[in-house]
Formats: structure tokens, C-alpha cells, sequence
């Protein structure tokens, strides 16, 4: 019944959860490009700057680099679901001002298929997420006028993975990702003189398309001392659905591009170093090869994004009897351009998180909170504070019970 009641509770949130993940910002800089991109990273791991590429650890799922999914137990099927609370401050010329929001992240499971050896994972979480309204006042030719921005919505993803331990030290794995969703954009100008005639420019788009991902690791054991080495891979893909871009003053001025949209390449190295299960660092480097991949059918429209991430995390002692030395303890820093502003100053951002092991299982509680400094645009400087709670669910499914 404990099993059955847990797998309804994925179901539900499978349906759900999109619903969520475009309501998740209120960025102004959400309007640009396909939106604000979701990193996906778990909640574990975000307490550490973000790292996941050189990550291989039994106690999180990490669906950025799949081939860590056979880092899990042989007997365990896994559940990770988690939300978030942020609060952000936005600065510009004209003062500043407050915005909340709150998000379902993700849900995904993991279970291994055959032993060590073969294991897969799934899930669902955001890929971009679009949403914002806000006005500006201005003048032109002695007419005032007023420009008001307003969009909703985003893309979401829905994965599943397979890993392979090809060798003793050494894993493959590859996700395939459906994408779908509705992102909607619009400008409306208006004039205070009413015999100048008002306009609003529209785009929508609609995405219903597939793309893959593939990992690899290296991993070896000496000793006190683990280390991981990792690489990611997605090939630029052509981006399906159906994009609308029109001008309501002007009904013949109507674009609609199917196949002038593309996913970039994307690649990602990083590397893990455990010191006697206690100590951990790692280290990310990442790149979006934005520029080369079009948008609305043109290339160099949008930047290549680079990401970099370092983190650690400490636990003093998994067998204490003392809680707080069985208690996951993380920092970490990340540094990040903008893929939609050209020339934008670099995205700064600092972490820290805790996790909480249960006495009887291996069930973990997760917390990590992140303050991020964003130039959103020139004159447009965000201050996020983002709180992120996750229950990551480990259960014994697959043991067999001698009589």
C-alpha cells in the first residue's frame, strides 16, 4: 500500500507539475529569447554552486548527467520531488521595487534495472520559463506614449535515461527529452493623443519536439580517496512546433516559422574529488553554443552562454551518534553569461545548503539557499534570494525476504 500510494503521488505531479513551472519568474529578462532556462540541477547539488556533470553519488538524483544513474543502490528505487520559494528585488532608475514567487522544481525516480550495472531514471521539470508585466512611460515627437510589456508560460521537459556500467570504472548514459509548452509575448503601445493609433506586437510560440543528451564518467577508488570525471554532450537540434509572430495594426505583417528554431550545442566537463566519505569538491565548466543556432531563422542573434560552478560539501561522521555529524553541510559559487544580452555583465551567485539523513533510511531532507546578482538589461539589476526544499526518497523495493 506504502508503494502503491507513492507511485500515485508521482502520476499526479507528472500531470501537474508544468502547470507550476511556468508561473516560476517574473523576470523582465524572461521576455527575451525562449525565456528564462532552468538548469535542473537537484537540490543537493545546488547547495554546491550547481555542479552535476563530475557528480556520482548514491544518495541523489542527477538527471543533467546521465550517466551517474548507476551510482545507485542495487536495491533501491528513489524518489525526488521539490519546490521553492523566491524572492526578488529589482533596481533600476526609476526605484526599485519587491516580487515573490513560488514553484513546483521537479519530480523524478530512479531504480536500478539489472544490478549495478543498468539502471534508469525519469522525470519532469521546466526547460525555460516566461513571465513578467511591467510598463515605461516615454516621449516621442512631443507625443507621450506608453509601452507596456507583458508574457507568460515556458517550455517543460519530460526525460527518461538509461546508464550503463560499461566497465568497473567507467559509465555511459543518454536521456531523451520530450519538449512541449506555450510561451506567449506582447507589446502594446499606446498614446495619450487618441487620434494616434495604438498597436501591439504578438509572438506565441508552441513546441512539441525531442532532443537527447549523452554522458560519460570515469571513476576509481584508492583508498580514503574517490574521484569522478565527467562529460556531457546534446548536438544542436532543430526546435519543432509552431511560432506566430504578428502586428495587430498591420494584419498582413503575420510570420510563422516552423522550422527556423533550433536547440544549440551543448557540452559540460566536470570533476569530483571525496576525501574518506566525509570531504567533497567539485568543479564545472559548460557552454551553450547559443550563437550558432537559430532563432526565428536567423543565427547570432543570441550569445553563447558559459557556466562555471564549484562547490563542497562536508558530512564529519555517517555512523555518529551525534545528528549534527551526520548532517551534509554545503557552500559553492557559480558564475554565468547571459545567453540574451549582448555585452551583459557576468550572473554572480553563492550557495549554501544542508542535508538531513533520516535514522532508519536512507532518505534524505534537502535544503539550499541562493543569492543571485543579475543584470537583467543596462539600466536593470535583479537580487534573487531563492529557497529550495527537497525530499529525495530512497526505499528498499527490491530485497528478498529469506523465510
Amino acid at each position: 500500500m506504502k508503494r502503491i500510494r507513492l507511485i500515485l503521488l508521482l502520476l499526479v505531479c507528472l500531470c501537474d507539475i508544468h502547470l507550476f513551472a511556468q508561473n516560476s519568474t517574473s523576470s523582465p529578462s524572461s521576455r527575451f529569447g525562449y525565456g528564462e532556462m532552468n538548469e535542473n540541477i537537484p537540490t543537493a547539488y545546488r547547495g554546491m554552486g550547481g555542479v552535476s556533470t563530475g557528480m556520482r553519488l548514491h544518495s541523489a538524483i542527477n538527471p543533467s548527467q546521465p550517466a551517474s544513474y548507476t551510482a545507485c543502490d542495487s536495491m533501491t528505487f528513489m524518489f525526488d520531488l521539490a519546490a521553492s520559494g523566491m524572492w526578488t528585488r529589482y533596481e533600476d532608475s526609476n526605484g526599485h521595487r519587491n516580487r515573490p514567487n513560488g514553484n513546483l522544481e521537479f519530480v523524478t525516480l530512479q531504480f536500478p534495472i539489472w544490478k549495478r550495472h543498468i539502471a534508469f531514471s525519469a522525470g519532469i521539470m521546466p526547460y525555460t520559463s516566461v513571465g513578467y508585466n511591467f510598463a515605461l512611460d516615454g516621449n516621442a515627437g512631443g507625443y507621450d506614449y506608453k509601452l507596456a510589456y507583458e508574457g507568460e508560460g515556458g517550455i517543460t521537459n519530460v526525460y527518461a535515461g538509461l546508464s550503463f556500467n560499461i566497465l568497473n570504472w567507467f559509465a555511459a548514459g543518454a536521456n531523451a527529452y520530450y519538449m512541449f509548452g506555450d510561451a506567449t509575448n506582447a507589446i502594446n503601445l499606446t498614446f495619450t493623443d487618441a487620434t494616434i493609433q495604438s498597436s501591439v506586437m504578438y509572438r506565441n510560440m508552441t513546441v512539441r519536439s525531442f532532443r537527447f543528451r549523452y554522458g560519460a564518467q570515469l571513476f576509481h577508488t584508492f583508498g580514503k580517496h574517490n574521484i569522478v570525471l565527467g562529460a556531457v554532450v546534446e548536438n544542436k537540434q532543430k526546435l519543432r512546433g509552431e511560432f506566430v509572430q504578428y502586428e495587430l495594426t498591420t494584419l498582413d505583417s503575420v510570420l510563422v516559422q516552423d522550422n527556423g528554431f533550433q536547440i544549440p550545442l551543448y557540452y559540460s566537463a566536470g570533476a569530483s574529488y571525496c576525501y574518506d566519505d566525509r570531504l567533497l569538491i567539485a568543479a564545472d565548466y559548460s557552454v551553450h553554443n547559443w550563437k550558432d543556432a537559430k532563432y526565428f531563422g536567423l543565427t547570432d542573434v543570441l550569445n553563447n552562454c558559459s557556466r562555471y560552478a564549484l562547490g563542497l560539501e562536508y558530512r564529519h561522521n555517517r555512523m555518529s551518534r551525534h545528528y549534527a555529524e551526520r548532517m551534509y553541510w554545503r557552500v559553492g559559487a557559480t558564475v554565468t553569461d547571459s545567453y540574451v544580452q549582448q555585452g551583459a555583465k557576468k550572473d554572480f551567485s553563492v550557495s549554501a545548503g544542508v542535508g538531513f539523513p533520516l535514522r532508519t533510511s536512507e532518505t534524505l531532507f534537502n535544503l539550499s539557499l541562493e543569492y543571485t546578482r543579475r543584470h537583467s538589461t543596462a539600466q536593470l539589476i535583479e537580487d534573487n534570494l531563492k529557497l529550495t526544499v527537497n525530499v529525495a526518497v530512497a526505499e528498499n523495493w527490491f530485497f528478498k525476504r529469506k523465510l
